[in-house]
């Protein structure tokens, strides 16, 4: 009998002990699951990320150098063309048309202009006729003054007035002459619209060697002086713009390295060329108005797939800012606010978690360089729960 009051005691002494070791373990702390990166060495680069668009170094626009008739244009977009090569052929305008009162004008004016030349004529013959007059006197004024008849001074006289009437014949003559151009030219304003046949074509040459661009006018026209007619460049001569924040452009001076990407091929390295000087307002997708600044791009060989790259295509522009060789890298989800406007991580010790404050140098939008705090090949915690604590058990998730 005692013995198995004794064996029941002894069970249920073990069942209480499993239950509170149940009870234990089931209270326990447990490890938090946490996702890990290790720290790496490395090449550090900040820059500065925007949309930005090709254009031609050199563009060149041919327009008309006067108002003309525009034969068609037979070039294409795409058309290569060499310098001095006829790429447009202009035609004398076609003479205006007239309406019955400017027809009756121009009447009146061609009776006007016969008139005066009629005028002019007759005035033309009387000087003739007073020239003739003054030749005829001289001449009997010359006999008598070699007989002694007359004085020295009659025979000035004479002279004189016969050089005034042929004045007065070449001022009649100019009249007249100016009288009969009058009157053509009131004529020709009587003249039917003519065509444009018997006109002098004159050839709009290609300043430089290049492709044409766009055909601004392809269609046969009357164009008035300075009309663009089409645009040439060479596309092998390349640039790239971009909009950047006039803050960041600040940091994208001339000489900067930039990468060309998303264009459809491998990154295309370049250099900052200008930051222009001037400013502008842009009104982005949500309505912010932003101050904006051009910052062009050169850039040296480029692939050959490159070629098909046209102008005004949209391209990716990287401008690095910062470059730091054997930089110490962590991944920027690791790092959090800390202190006092500090930073730190939370690094793994064994299975448990230690907060370490850093120095950071700089960010890009994957990486972090840490000038201090941290050595290559240590482990971090990468976006850390909010249960995690100094000194708190971990466990690494499985990927």
């Amino acid at each position: 009998m005692f013995q198995r009051i004794r064996k029941t005691h002894l069970l249920a002494a073990a069942a209480a002990a499993v239950l509170l070791a149940l009870l234990a373990w089931a209270f326990a702390p447990r490890p938090v699951g946490v996702e890990t990166a290790v720290v790496g060495q490395g090449r550090f680069e900040q820059a500065i990320e925007e949309d930005g668009q090709t254009r031609l170094k050199d563009r060149y626009t041919v327009s008309a150098p006067v108002a003309a008739r525009l034969a068609r244009i037979t070039l294409k977009e795409g058309d290569a063309v060499k310098a001095g090569d006829p790429v447009a052929i202009l035609l004398p305008v076609m003479s205006a048309m007239i309406d019955e009162r400017s027809r009756r004008e121009a009447g009146a004016r061609l009776l006007m202009a016969t008139a005066l030349l009629n005028r002019a004529s007759a005035r033309l013959e009387r000087a003739t006729i007073a020239v003739e007059e003054a030749q005829l006197e001289l001449h009997r004024t010359e006999k008598l003054a070699r007989e002694g008849f007359l004085s020295g001074q009659r025979l000035d006289t004479a002279r004189l007035a016969l050089d005034a009437a042929r004045r007065e014949q070449e001022a009649a003559q100019a009249e007249r002459e100016a009288a009969v151009h009058d009157r053509a030219q009131a004529a020709a304003a009587l003249q039917p619209a003519g065509g444009i046949e018997a006109g002098k074509p004159f050839t709009v040459s290609a300043p430089v060697d290049g492709l044409v661009l766009k055909v601004a006018q392809p269609s046969e026209a009357t164009l008035p002086a300075g009309a663009p007619l089409l645009d040439i460049g060479d596309p092998q001569r390349m640039e790239v713009v971009a909009d950047l924040l006039t803050t960041d452009a600040v940091q994208a001076q001339p000489g900067r390295r930039a990468f060309i990407e998303r264009w459809g091929g491998p990154p295309v390295e370049g250099r900052v060329r200008r930051v222009e000087p001037a400013a502008f307002t842009k009104v982005s997708a949500l309505g912010i108005e932003e101050q904006r600044v051009k910052v062009i791009v050169e850039f040296g060989k480029a692939p050959d797939a490159w070629r098909a790259v046209g102008d005004g295509y949209r391209v990716t522009l990287r401008v690095v800012t910062q470059s730091v060789d054997q930089a110490v890298l962590v991944p920027v989800g690791a790092l959090f606010p800390f202190g006092d406007g500090g930073t730190g991580v939370y690094r793994l010790d064994g299975n448990r978690a230690r907060l370490q404050p850093v120095e950071i140098g700089g960010r890009n939008g994957s990486e972090a360089w840490v000038r201090s705090g941290l050595r290559p090949g240590q482990e971090v915690i990468v976006y850390a729960p909010p249960a995690v604590a100094d000194g708190k058990r971990v466990e690494r998730r499985k990927p």
